[in-house]
Parts: C-alpha cells; sequence; structure tokens
C-alpha cells in the first residue's frame, strides 16, 4: 500500500515538472513574440533606423551676435543643443549618480533594478535607465496612464533603449537626455535652463547648481524653483547625498554645499524680452521670406521654429548692451520733462491741434488695437466695443519705474501712452555695412512698433550734407568757400515753386560772409537753400537716392531744409558712405545661417557701388566735423552747462577725438536727430513721440541736440569704456593727393564752455525750418 502511495508521488512529481517547463516554454514563446510583435510595430509604430539616427529634435533657432553670444531664440520649444564635451563633469557625475548609478555597465536595460522593481510591483518606483527615459523622452513622452497600454510602452522603451545603446556611445546618450529634458519656465534642455536660472552656459555650473538640476529632472514641475524653492533646496541635496554614496564628493563638502542657498539670475527667455528685441522681431520677418526662398534638400520649406538653424549676425552684443542702456537712461531722463510740461495742458500730450483732431488720432489707435480686434473676432458691434473702452479695468501699464497694476479705461491708457517720447538707434560699421546696434523704441512689450526699419521720419537739418555733398560735387566748391547769409527768396516758377519761398532762420539773423563749414556747423537756412538754388533740387534727389535713400523726395527746394521722411536706417546707410571713402554699402545684418549640423545654408554677397570720390566724401566728413567742433554737436566736447543741461545724459562727455555729425529737429521739435560718426561706427538717434502732434512746445529739449544726440554720447562714453571693442578714436582717413581744401582758418573756440557761452548755441541752432 506504501509502495503504492510512494509510486504515484513520483508520478505526480514528473507530471508537475512537465507541466512547469511546458508553461515556462510556452511563456518564453509568448513574451519573445509579444517582444518581436512590439519590436515590428505590432502595438504602435516603432522608430525607425533613420529615426534613431535623427531622432525628432524640435530645436530652437539660435540668433548669434557677431562676438559669439546667443541673443535671441525662435522656437516651439526653447531648446538648444549642446555637446557632451561642453557638459561640466559635476553635473554628469551627479545625473548618474541620482538616476542610474549602473549606467556604465548595463546595455539599456539594469537587470538588478527591473528586477527589484517587479518584485515590489513598481511600489518603490520605476527602474528606468538613462537610456530608458531618453527613449521615453525622444518617442512617445509620458505615455499612457492606462495600465495594459503602459505595459505595452515599458517593453517599446526596453527595445528602444537597447537600439540606442547600440547607435550610441555613452556619453552621446547622456547629452541627448540632458538636451532634450525639460526645465519648465521656457526652459528645455540643459543649455537653455542654465541660461534662464543663472544666467550662464553649462560649463559655469557650480556644483550645487548642477545638483539643483539633477534634482528637478524627477518632476520638474513639482522641483520647480520659482514656486518651491524650499522643496527644490531639499531635492538638491539629496542629489548632493548620492554623489557622497557614489565618491564623487566627501561628506565635508556635501555639508558646505548643502547649507548654500539657492541663488537664482531668473531670466526667462521670450520674444518680447531680453536683448535686441527689435531687432530679432525685424530678423523674424526677414527669415519668414527666407524660409520660402531657400528651401531643405527635400524641396521643403526650413522651419525657423524647429530646425535649430544658427542665425549668425553683425550685431555686437556689447555694442547693443551700451546702445539700449543710453536709450533707457536718457528717454527715462527726458520723459520727465514731457511730463512736467504736459501737466498744464488740458488736451496733453498734444499741441495746437483741434479737439477733431484729436478725436481723429485716438479712434485710429483704439481700432487699431488688440482690445478692438479681439472683439470684432467675437462678433461685436463697433458700438458695443467703443463702449467698452470706456469702461474701467484692471491693466498692467508701463512706465519707467516698472509695470504699474492699475484700473483705468481703455481709453485713458491710449492718451497715456501717447505721452511716451520713443527712440530709433541703429548702429554700421561704414567698411563693411555691418549693422551692429539696433533700438526700434524705448520697451518692445508695449511698444512693437520699429523706428528705426518701419519709422519714415521727417529728418530737419540732417538732410543739409546731401545738399552741401552735391554742391561740391556739382559746382566744385569747398568747406572753406565763402557764402553771404543773408535774405534769400526763390520766386514762383522756379524748381517747380508754387508760390514766392524766402526761407528764414531759426533765430531771425543773419551773418553776412561765412564758410560753408561754419554755414553747416550752426545750420543756416539760408545758405541751405542758395546751395539747392545752384544745384537743382533734382540733382540733389538724385544724390541722395545714389546714398541708398528709399523715400520719395519731391524735386522742391524746401527738401534743403529737411521736409523728408526717412528712415533712420536710410540715414546710417547714406552717412556711412561719406566715412566709406564715398563708397555705398547696403546695410547687413546676416553674417550667415547654417543648419543644426553647421552646413551654411547662405551667406549674403554686400551690396555697395559708388557715390562719390574719395575727396568729395572727405570734404563733406570735415564739413560734419564743424558741427561737433563749434556746432551744436559742440557740447560733446564741452563741460559747461547752458539752457536744458539737466536733460544732457551721461554729460559732460568731453569728448577729444575727430567727431563728425549732424543734428536735426523737424518742424515744431516733433522729431530730434542726431546722427554721428567715427571712422569705424557711424550711429544714427532719432527721438519723438509716435504722432507728430505730441512734442515738445520749445526748441530747448525739443532740438535733436537735446533729444537725440545725448543718446548718442553716453553711448559711445560706454564704448570707448569697453576696451574689448576697440572703436576709433584716429582721425578720418585722409586721401593722398587732396585736391579740395578742407583746412580753413577760423577763430579758436573755447571748448570749455560756461552757461553764458552754451546758451547762445542753443539759439543758433535752426535745425526746425524757418518757413
Amino acid at each position: 500500500m506504501a509502495q503504492k502511495n510512494n509510486t504515484a508521488t513520483v508520478k505526480d512529481i514528473n507530471y508537475y515538472k512537465k507541466k512547469f517547463w511546458k508553461l515556462f516554454f510556452y511563456g518564453l514563446g509568448v513574451l519573445i513574440l509579444f517582444f518581436s510583435l512590439a519590436s515590428w510595430g505590432f502595438f504602435g509604430s516603432m522608430p525607425s533606423f533613420e529615426d534613431l539616427e535623427n531622432p525628432e529634435s524640435n530645436l530652437a533657432t539660435e540668433i548669434i551676435s557677431s562676438d559669439g553670444v546667443t541673443i535671441g531664440k525662435f522656437y516651439n520649444e526653447n531648446r538648444t543643443p549642446i555637446k557632451y564635451e561642453d557638459l561640466p563633469q559635476s553635473l554628469v557625475k551627479a545625473l548618474v549618480a541620482t538616476e542610474d548609478e549602473r549606467f556604465y555597465e548595463h546595455s539599456g536595460i539594469d537587470a538588478r533594478r527591473t528586477f527589484g522593481a517587479a518584485l515590489k510591483l513598481g511600489s518603490n518606483g520605476g527602474a528606468s535607465t538613462l537610456t530608458q527615459q531618453l527613449a521615453k523622452l525622444l518617442f512617445h513622452g509620458e505615455g499612457s496612464s492606462f495600465k495594459p497600454f503602459r505595459i505595452i510602452q515599458k517593453v517599446k522603451e526596453w527595445i528602444i533603449a537597447i537600439k540606442l545603446e547600440r547607435q550610441y556611445t555613452k556619453n552621446e546618450i547622456i547629452a541627448m537626455y540632458l538636451n532634450k529634458a525639460d526645465f519648465v519656465n521656457t526652459a528645455v534642455g540643459i543649455r537653455s535652463a542654465a541660461k534662464v536660472y543663472f544666467g550662464k552656459e553649462p560649463r559655469d555650473l557650480t556644483v550645487d547648481e548642477a545638483a539643483m538640476f539633477v534634482g528637478m529632472l524627477k518632476n520638474p514641475s513639482l522641483y520647480n524653483p520659482l514656486r518651491r524653492i524650499e522643496k527644490v533646496r531639499e531635492r538638491r541635496n539629496t542629489v548632493l547625498g548620492q554623489m557622497v554614496r557614489n565618491h564623487i564628493l566627501d561628506t565635508k563638502t556635501k555639508d558646505s554645499l548643502a547649507k548654500q542657498p539657492i541663488v537664482l539670475h531668473f531670466h526667462p527667455e521670450s520674444h518680447k524680452e531680453g536683448t535686441a528685441t527689435y531687432f530679432r522681431e525685424f530678423l523674424r520677418e526677414y527669415m519668414k521670406n527666407w524660409a520660402k526662398e531657400n528651401k531643405r534638400p527635400d524641396g521643403s520649406d526650413w522651419d525657423i521654429y524647429s530646425d535649430g538653424l544658427k542665425i549668425y549676425t553683425t550685431i555686437d552684443s556689447k555694442i547693443q548692451e551700451h546702445a539700449e542702456e543710453a536709450v533707457s537712461a536718457h528717454m527715462k531722463n527726458l520723459q520727465q520733462e514731457f511730463f512736467a510740461q504736459q501737466k498744464d495742458n488740458p488736451n496733453a500730450p498734444f499741441v495746437n491741434i483741434t479737439d477733431a483732431e484729436t478725436k481723429t488720432i485716438i479712434d485710429k489707435a483704439m481700432k487699431s488695437s488688440e482690445r478692438w480686434r479681439v472683439m470684432k473676432d467675437l462678433d461685436k458691434t463697433d458700438e458695443e466695443i467703443t463702449a467698452s473702452f470706456n469702461v474701467k479695468t484692471k491693466m498692467k501699464i508701463f512706465s519707467w519705474k516698472g509695470e504699474i497694476d492699475t484700473l483705468m479705461t481703455p481709453m485713458d491708457s491710449i492718451r497715456y501712452y501717447k505721452h511716451f517720447l520713443q527712440a530709433g538707434l541703429m548702429s554700421m560699421e561704414p567698411q563693411t555695412g555691418h549693422i551692429k546696434a539696433w533700438v526700434g523704441g524705448i520697451d518692445y512689450k508695449y511698444f512693437q512698433y520699429d523706428h528705426v526699419g518701419q519709422g519714415a521720419r521727417q529728418v530737419g537739418s540732417t538732410f543739409k550734407p546731401f545738399v552741401y555733398a552735391t554742391a561740391i560735387e556739382q559746382l566744385g566748391m569747398s568747406p572753406c568757400d565763402t557764402i553771404v547769409d543773408g535774405p534769400f527768396m526763390i520766386h514762383k516758377g522756379r524748381h517747380n515753386v508754387t508760390e514766392d519761398w524766402e526761407p528764414k532762420n531759426s533765430d531771425r539773423k543773419y551773418r553776412g560772409m561765412v564758410t560753408l563749414k561754419k554755414a553747416l556747423a550752426l545750420s543756416i537756412n539760408t545758405v541751405s537753400a542758395k546751395l539747392i538754388d545752384k544745384t537743382g533740387p533734382e540733382a540733389v534727389v538724385t544724390m541722395t537716392k545714389k546714398l541708398g535713400v528709399k523715400s520719395e523726395i519731391p524735386a522742391q527746394p524746401s527738401i534743403a531744409l529737411g521736409a523728408v521722411d526717412i528712415t533712420v536706417e536710410d540715414m546710417v546707410a547714406a552717412y556711412s558712405t561719406f566715412a566709406n571713402q564715398g563708397v555705398y554699402v547696403k546695410p547687413q545684418f546676416i553674417s550667415r545661417i547654417e543648419d543644426k549640423n553647421g552646413v551654411v545654408l547662405y551667406e549674403p554677397t554686400p551690396e555697395t557701388h559708388d557715390v562719390l570720390n574719395k575727396d568729395i566724401a572727405y570734404a563733406v566728413i570735415k564739413l560734419l566735423e564743424g558741427v561737433t567742433e563749434s556746432g551744436s554737436g559742440v557740447r560733446l566736447r564741452t563741460q559747461g552747462g547752458g539752457s536744458g543741461d539737466n536733460r544732457w545724459t551721461g554729460y559732460p562727455y568731453m569728448f577729444t577725438n575727430p567727431i563728425a555729425g549732424k543734428t536735426g529737429t523737424s518742424q515744431n521739435q516733433s522729431d530730434g536727430w542726431f546722427i554721428g560718426m567715427v571712422p569705424n561706427l557711424v550711429t544714427g538717434v532719432w527721438v519723438g513721440c509716435e504722432d507728430r502732434s505730441a512734442r515738445f512746445k520749445g526748441i530747448t529739449y525739443g532740438q535733436g541736440a537735446t533729444a537725440a544726440l545725448p543718446i548718442w554720447g553716453y553711448m559711445m562714453k560706454k564704448c570707448y569704456e569697453d576696451k574689448d571693442l576697440q572703436i576709433s578714436k584716429d582721425p578720418f582717413q585722409r586721401p593722398d593727393n587732396l585736391s579740395i581744401k578742407v583746412d580753413c582758418y577760423e577763430r579758436k573756440r573755447d571748448t570749455t564752455a560756461t552757461d553764458s557761452t552754451a546758451a547762445p548755441e542753443e539759439e543758433q541752432d535752426p535745425d526746425q525750418f524757418g518757413l
């Protein structure tokens, strides 16, 4: 009986053994089939070899300055790739120590961690390696929360991870992972994160900063430094602890770093904030057209938001920085004066216009506003929209002291913003045409109209050098030739004048016999009128067009006094021709464009043409030097005071080097100009309100010498202090065997002006029309 039982027991064991192995092999077969089907894409597409070779990147296009600084980006996802060699080892080691200790030992899947996680049913978290995490980031993101689908996705991650390990080195995988990781607050990828949170390149991160970023990877939303700084600090210290455990740091160093506070230098990267905002928007519009005209090898359009292009621009980040600082400092200062003068104006900021004209201006602004557009899209009637503009609402408004939260009607906000003086500045290297700085306004977030490339404004006396250049070329005159400053009239019928035209000097005085150099220095209207009478307006128009000015210019004598609208960009290019020995060079803002792999896609060819011979160009330079030696630009050299001196931002400038320049003021002080030149940098500045009827009442503050020249002076002081820039202080190059007399004898002027000597210069500056 016992024997039978023993036999039966042995039989049962064999039976279960067979059952076990049968089940095992069936299970293994099903598992192999499951993995095979997943690999073949049965449960959804898998990345191909080409996908693994070039994973979808969605890279930001970088805008790079001539001195190698990234000044902005175009992006859907703010991410700029970085090579492994540019990563700090503290970051790499912290990452491996925290996220995947056996990273260098496994081939994509850590069997030990996976088995441990399976035994605990994932209660202590997953067992994803860095390679698996990269696979998830590259090919399906967070994935499904539905368990069966999540299992399938996990299997796909394993397969992709193994393929990635075969395709890339360990170092490349780390770089790809850190390039793809999202650190929130507009920062995707470690390079963007380092810039956004600490304002530095990844290679410059300290150990504790690197640990903070590694800590964020666990859950970037939870460990957001802007919202939960203490939680982020705790997580950072956990990472530092992992570095001790993996013998990367000693305990003493870890304890010291753990005590450090997290000090952020948060600079979110936005299209409306940062450096060169107006230039970047100008460049964006240009690139949209470029992308249509320049195709990929497969014939499709380039995408400037995701193709990772590198646009190497001619902008110099330091000159741009100094230019923006100068505009901000002076406009903040001048705006105080403008507000003060408008306090007693019942129709502020408008001067000498009717109620009907005011209503036209306000209505136009209302109908071109974003609020009007949005409500129109909601099918609101004009009456409903207009009524809404008179209802008080919460809003943020711009001020020079920072954004202000206030309660205001949209209609009142329109009038408020009309008060603000605007500015446009462009700097250019005359020999190459390279634009070095571009400031299109005072704040792109609130004022998006570009006063460099878009805004053509009346140029006043800055037009006069074109008249003088024509006279020197056509009439064989020189800066030392004399001409009578006296009453002058062009009679009806001559030069297409429809009625007698008798220009006046702004101070209503006449000086008798003066040299051309003195006449331009004092911006004498009668002399400009006499010169255009002799050359004919047509010759001046032809000269101006050859100098690259694209505006329509009427063949009328009044253009001699600046009755012409021209952009800052065109004025700077035209003046640069004089500094470049008579050769016009079209302004250039791109050096080259590369794809994400560094292949050059585009290099522009400079556009140049001869306008004047060297002698004439140099003669004009000498004329313009007279403006800063004894004319309206003399304050660049003085240390005394004068009318309005409390608004001469950065004064005294005390420049001693040769400077050629010209101030300009349009009729009724609506526009103030200064264009200043040294041998290797020409800078034009315009200042005025958006509407020409919003202006200073008098010439003291409205003239170019007070409104615009201080920006140039402030900027150039900063540029000269910055020795890396090498802005020239040398004389302009004098042509060999110069055939035109330029060295005129004049009584020396005391350049250490006092109040009594500087004030008459204000009175003599006739930059407004004397019509």
